[in-house]
């Protein structure tokens, strides 16, 4: 089975950010979390590169959101 990483990558963080149930669980329980979304039993060494991925990914879009959000504190009028 061939799976592109970054792909499923975006379509996880995708799934975790869309859904406040789900994203409470992978918050407390990550490895199971993303376990029970690709549905797939994976071993667990695989599954913790894949939230180390989606951890970095939920990180860079949160921190992308406030550097956009003080881009306008730096504005001149």
């Amino acid at each position: 089975m061939d799976i592109n990483i970054k792909e499923k990558i975006e379509e996880l963080v995708q799934k975790i950010q869309a859904d406040k149930t789900i994203l409470t669980r992978f918050q407390q329980d990550p490895v199971s979390t993303v376990e029970k979304l690709i549905g797939i039993d994976l071993p667990n060494d695989q599954l913790e590169k894949l939230v180390s991925g989606i951890k970095a990914k939920i990180t860079a879009d949160k921190v992308g959101d406030v550097l956009e959000g003080l881009g306008g504190l730096f504005k001149r009028d």
